[in-house]
């Protein structure tokens, strides 16, 4: 597919109503004619990693939480890292950003992490979003989404609620011919 969206962000605009998205950040995964599918990178939830994954791993000291990925298949779990001896070009999402894509690897990277001393960065979603063929092109030409070039900074950004907030502020800098957005309507 020549106009694909794999390794952008789309932020929901303000005009999507959908509870699912409201303020979210979906790292496009995949984009063809098919479809689309990715994961919303703002949304922790309240489950931590460590009692998410008891009885997958042994003892497991992982600190963090699961983020809800989206509202498709909520039960599934995957993975976003930064460790390239665990991706390869296929699996490249992003500079620094790789699908977890084997158990092994899911396994390699939680294990590995040391509270202590941090090796890799990853987060673990459960759920994810989809769009059918056309569906996502239909959404952004509605205006529902503004899509802006991923990068690992906020994909892994150390406070996720702060995301959509700085994405939204890169994206109108660089779209300078759209409104940027005041609190007072007189400063426009």
């Amino acid at each position: 597919m020549e106009d694909s969206l794999r390794g952008q962000i789309l932020l929901a605009s303000k005009r999507l109503h959908d509870p699912s998205f409201f303020r979210s950040a979906v790292l496009i995964l995949e984009h063809t004619g098919e479809g689309a599918m990715g994961v919303v990178v703002n949304h922790p939830s309240s489950v931590d990693v460590a009692n998410a994954l008891v009885g997958h791993f042994g003892p497991n000291t992982t600190e963090g939480v699961i983020y809800v990925g989206g509202p498709v298949e909520p039960t599934a779990l995957s993975m976003l890292h930064d460790n390239p001896i665990w991706g390869d070009e296929e699996l490249t999402i992003a500079p620094g950003v790789f699908i977890g894509s084997s158990q092994e690897a899911f396994e390699e990277i939680v294990r590995s992490q040391d509270p202590e001393k941090p090796q890799n960065r990853f987060r673990i979603y459960s759920g994810y979003a989809g769009w059918q063929g056309g569906q996502l092109e239909g959404e952004i030409s509605r205006g529902d989404w503004f899509s802006i070039e991923a990068s690992d900074e906020f994909v892994f950004h150390h406070n996720p609620y702060d995301v959509w907030d700085e994405l939204l502020s890169k994206f109108h800098k660089q779209h300078r011919f759209l409104p940027i957005p005041t609190e007072k309507v007189e400063w426009n």
